[in-house]
């Protein structure tokens, strides 16, 4: 009986720790409010540098164009001031921000991962745009190393396009 009673005890302490999340990464929650602010400077266009200044000097992006390799910090900066310089009144609205894994060992990390979509105005014919996307933001010393934005950015350009009529 004591027997039966040790290994009811071990599957029961088992059972419990096996339904335990263990908690976010310690760096979650921080880095949330890093890609928060990544995005509203991003929108408002209002300090460039600020935005580069959250990125890792050994960026490595993924802009969301077919047959696109991933891109430097420099890239970045000028790749970001197009997409500033072609639109305005720029929002993103996430529908979450969750906690990222390590891909070789499937534990939390810190890293970040947001659906949501961004609304604006296309610069050029005045049309205005919604766009659901997903962007990865990993880290290294506090900063941005690695991530990418996924959305279908060729489709997405050629609904701006002026129409015909125009």
């Amino acid at each position: 009986m004591k027997y039966l009673n040790t290994i009811t005890t071990m599957m029961f302490l088992f059972f419990l720790s096996s339904c335990s999340t263990g908690g976010n990464h310690p760096d979650f929650e921080a880095n949330v409010e890093k890609v928060m602010t990544l995005f509203e400077l991003q929108a408002s266009e209002s300090d460039p540098q600020a935005q580069l200044d959250l990125m890792h000097e050994d960026l490595e992006w993924q802009p969301p164009f077919f047959g696109s390799e991933p891109i430097s910090k420099s890239q970045y900066a000028d790749y970001s001031k197009s997409w500033q310089d072609t639109m305005e009144d720029v929002v993103y609205t996430a529908t979450n921000y969750l906690p990222g894994v390590n891909s070789e060992t499937g534990v939390l990390d810190g890293s970040v991962r947001s659906y949501g979509t961004w609304t604006g105005i296309h610069s050029e014919t005045g049309k205005s745009w919604e766009l659901s996307s997903y962007h990865t933001f990993d880290f290294k010393d506090g900063l941005v190393v690695s991530g990418g934005d996924y959305f279908d950015a060729g489709g997405f350009l050629a609904s701006l396009a002026p129409s015909e009529e125009e």
